[in-house]
């Protein structure tokens, strides 16, 4: 019998505010992902270090949920990415 995997999505983002700005909602951004993590959503987040932008990767029951959390991300709110939300569909773990 195969285990039930809640789905994995990802947030890829790229910035489109002054860093200056973007950098106030950091702080938020992470608390934001660490009450993700102890809602069970096994959330990460970073950035790319060679060319700017980032990545969320977290798990929710559906497209939907996935997106309301995206909503709910303080860089959103904020204005602060433009970003594409993907399932992503793990093959080897």
């Amino acid at each position: 019998m195969a285990d039930t995997v809640m789905p994995r999505f990802v947030k890829i983002e790229r910035g489109i505010i002054q860093k200056a700005n973007f950098d106030k909602y950091v702080p938020d951004h992470v608390a934001y992902v660490k009450a993700l993590i102890a809602q069970g959503a096994q959330a990460r987040t970073g950035y790319w270090k060679e060319r700017g932008g980032g990545m969320l990767m977290f798990q929710a029951d559906s497209l939907d949920e996935a997106a309301a959390i995206v909503q709910a991300d303080p860089l959103i709110q904020h204005g602060c990415v433009e970003y594409e939300l993907h399932e992503w569909c793990i093959v080897v773990e």
